[in-house]
């Protein structure tokens, strides 16, 4: 199991995917049933990782390597070869635990084909974690795209009123970014052949070529890669995908939304626009643009998330704002930065995925998420309402909770670089305790004047176990 741990927790959800094909769709309960343990199963078994992780952390290069360059497809190049560093540690657990908890809190908001929104799920949690895990960039970007299509149906079937053009929105912005990158890619692969006679897609090999690209050659690439990014993360101004995508998913889709997906774009500047382009990366007029909008992103995501009227779209818009301090941290290009950026995308995947959750119990019973629907929550649902506001305080960054430690370390990382892009960034921080407190203060405290509200149950053991 040492040997092949990575293949073993990439293969597990896709096992999980073929088995449903087998049951019938009728027997919904045994269904759910097989789905619910691939989704613990794939959490389990990279429970490993952490000991074993944690043993070889010292080590340079990448961990847990498998396969060979080339032993997949010869004739170009590309080969079946996972292994993971640091960065893929920590977001491959993420991924795990947000896959576990989001088919868990499935059970009773999917009745309609949930045969095919479980395996979908499932095929989806092996895509995330291909990303994570690949070392050869024609395997990166197989999964890259596969991972577009179960996410793409799962907000076209399983979603909301508007769900068709929010799907086909989400699916066009990412792969006008994806071809981009490809075509980034390509120019590697033959720019290496140049400079060594080797045609290879390995991603250690390609870290020693890249960065001996010059002039607007290396420009246009940093890019090229850097739009298939920004869209991933989204970046402002082109964020105005996740809004849709978010409010018309179902509530799992939200959470993996939040929690994982969006996450790629981070991991891929961490781990291809930095080390490939560092001489563009830190040309002052690239760098204050990238800080730049990263700085709008949080203040405006922070300042529409205010006005909402609808408690998931105002999640929605403070991921933007979140992520902003993400790319923040790595475009400060300091150590700090960097890490407080790797720290805050997994800190921002268990807060905001628990706050689409938070949404999402509300919205299965009542089936409306307009703010001013609800009040005095709080009385009527007391289990519930101290959970949130745990929730709600984490995702704000209050101190000794997760949020804080990330926003804390890539404001001080910002600070060393440039004192100005840290004074303008800090007012993220409390503009987001205000739409927080304020979306908090309207649904759980005041009097409760609709009687509709005044039947709602706490939370279920199930429920609760899933926020545990």
């Amino acid at each position: 199991m040492y040997n092949h741990i990575l293949s073993i927790i990439l293969f597990t959800p896709l096992v999980g995917a073929l088995l449903l094909l087998l049951v019938p769709k009728e027997n919904k309960d045994a269904i759910r049933w097989i789905a619910n343990i691939f989704g613990f199963l794939g959490f389990a078994v990279s429970l490993p990782l952490v000991p074993w992780f944690w043993a070889v952390k010292e080590r340079a290069g990448f961990q847990f390597v498998e396969g060979s360059p080339n032993n997949w497809i010869p004739s170009i190049g590309a080969g079946y070869v996972i292994g993971i560093d640091g960065i893929s540690f920590l977001l491959i657990m993420l991924t795990t635990l947000l896959g576990a908890i989001s088919i868990l809190s499935s059970w009773e908001a999917i009745q309609d084909r949930a045969k095919e929104y479980y395996a979908w799920f499932l095929l989806l949690q092996t895509g995330m974690l291909g990303v994570f895990m690949s070392n050869d960039f024609f395997l990166f970007f197989v999964f890259w795209e596969a991972m577009l299509v179960p996410m793409y149906l799962l907000i076209g079937i399983w979603g909301g009123p508007r769900k068709l053009y929010a799907a086909i929105k989400f699916f066009l912005y990412t792969l006008f970014g994806s071809v981009l990158m490809l075509l980034g890619i390509i120019f590697l692969y033959f720019h290496h052949h140049t400079l060594t006679g080797i045609y290879t897609f390995s991603i250690p090999e390609l870290y020693t070529t890249a960065p001996k690209i010059a002039g607007p050659a290396a420009l246009w690439l940093f890019f090229a890669f850097f739009l298939g990014f920004a869209i991933k993360v989204p970046m402002f101004p082109f964020h105005t995908w996740l809004p849709d995508a978010h409010v018309e998913a179902p509530t799992a889709g939200s959470v993996i939304l939040a929690g994982v997906l969006l996450k790629m774009g981070t991991y891929g500047f961490l781990r291809f626009s930095l080390p490939f382009f560092p001489g563009i990366v830190m040309l002052p007029w690239v760098r204050t643009l990238m800080v730049t909008l990263s700085i709008i992103g949080i203040i405006y995501g922070a300042l529409v998330s205010l006005v909402q009227k609808d408690m998931k779209k105002l999640v929605a818009y403070s991921s933007v704002s979140h992520l902003g301090f993400c790319t923040l941290g790595i475009f400060a290009c300091s150590p700090l930065g960097i890490s407080g950026s790797v720290i805050q995308q997994i800190n921002h995947g268990i807060s905001t995925g628990a706050l689409f959750l938070i949404v999402g119990i509300l919205y299965e019973r009542r089936h409306t998420r307009e703010i001013s629907e609800y009040g005095g929550i709080s009385t009527i649902m007391p289990v519930y309402a101290t959970i949130a506001l745990i929730m709600f305080m984490s995702s704000m960054g209050l101190p000794l909770l997760n949020g804080f430690v990330g926003e804390f370390t890539i404001l001080q990382g910002t600070f060393m670089e440039n004192k100005w892009w840290a004074a303008w960034a800090a007012p993220g921080v409390i503009l987001a305790a205000a739409y927080l407190l304020w979306l908090f203060q309207r649904v759980f405290f005041g009097p409760n004047n609709n009687p509709k509200n005044a039947s709602l149950k706490d939370l279920s053991a199930r429920e609760l176990a899933t926020f545990v």
